[in-house]
């Protein structure tokens, strides 16, 4: 049964093979899958989650390469669309540790997942999976705009939803995918009014100028009654840690010292692992901090897709941390 399904765009990362090397010295390059959801998909399933991606690729040897990858990783590809006349994202990341990894894309228009119907998934999968991560990046064009807006409402008044279910926003800000960034406040902030969780860094809401607040309800909206807003927040702080808000209030984990190699991938490893523990039914903040050491074990290698860590390697980090959530200051 598919625990998980995880919208958003997929492609390819070229990094240059030394770090600290421009894209105007580099004679070699790394490949590996990217995108919100080939990391995330890939994040996932090495935590023993049955995912399944709804996404597209261009028609091109790239978009081989993708499908082949995450098929062998243990991801449902069947909702990754073939979409002709267009070509796979391709995304060129520099490394300059500690805290600078520029990222140039090369997206030809129409980029393949704004083309995303939500037909390319069987019917009724979407709405009855325990867990949904979306990227709110799908709300920059249409017609996968009104698609990520429609998920999100049949999943807020569906009543096939399973006991514990959620359906995660993670912001994925970037303003280049947007022809009018003026446009995301608002569409942000109603996708996050359907959801149940929200996700994001400092730098993605202040960019995106949105601001999601706790419903009225804690998320529990009932069945048709619309948004009533996120049961939690997650603000993810980079090297100084995360934050959790619910109506309880706001609790804060310490970031977990590792010598930085890529930093690019971190946020999408956080969310992976939160949402894993999530399905698994461990409490927020504890799933929370195992997203925090996936975070952690990420930023130490150089790619984003490959470098997603097992259970094992979330285990062994924190069983050397001493760092405890603490409460956040007024």
């Amino acid at each position: 049964m598919i625990e998980a399904v995880v919208a958003g765009r997929v492609g390819v990362d070229l990094t240059p093979a030394a770090p600290r090397t421009t894209l105007a010295a580099a004679d070699s390059f790394v490949r590996a899958v990217g995108g919100f959801g080939g990391n995330i998909a890939t994040g996932l399933a090495r935590l023993g989650v049955e995912t399944a991606l709804l996404s597209a690729v261009g028609d091109d040897g790239h978009g081989d390469h993708v499908r082949a990858f995450l098929a062998a990783e243990g991801v449902d590809v069947a909702g990754i669309d073939t979409c002709p006349g267009t070509r796979t994202q391709v995304a060129f990341v520099e490394v300059w540790p500690p805290d600078r990894f520029p990222v140039t894309f090369y997206r030809a228009a129409p980029a393949p997942e704004t083309q995303l119907t939500g037909t390319e998934l069987p019917k009724g999968l979407v709405e009855a999976a325990p867990g949904v991560i979306l990227s709110g990046s799908l709300l920059a064009a249409e017609p996968a705009r009104s698609t990520a807006l429609r998920i999100l409402a049949e999943r807020r008044g569906s009543g096939h939803r399973p006991e514990g279910s959620f359906t995660l926003l993670d912001v994925d800000w970037r303003p280049s995918f947007w022809d009018r960034p003026s446009d995301a406040p608002a569409l942000l902030e109603e996708a996050a009014a359907l959801s149940d969780v929200v996700i994001g860094s400092d730098e993605e809401f202040e960019g995106a100028h949105v601001r999601p607040t706790i419903g009225p309800r804690g998320g529990a909206t009932p069945a048709g009654a619309g948004g009533g807003g996120p049961a939690m927040i997650v603000l993810k702080h980079g090297p100084a840690g995360v934050s959790l808000v619910t109506r309880s209030g706001r609790r804060s984990i310490p970031g977990i010292r590792v010598d930085v190699v890529c930093g690019t991938g971190s946020g999408d490893a956080l969310t992976a692992a939160f949402a894993a523990g999530l399905l698994r039914g461990l409490d927020p903040l504890v799933a929370l901090e195992r997203g925090n050491a996936a975070g952690a074990i990420v930023a130490g290698r150089l790619m984003c897709s490959t470098a997603m860590p097992s259970p094992d390697e979330i285990d062994r980090l924190l069983a050397g941390t001493t760092a405890v959530p603490q409460a956040a200051l007024s």
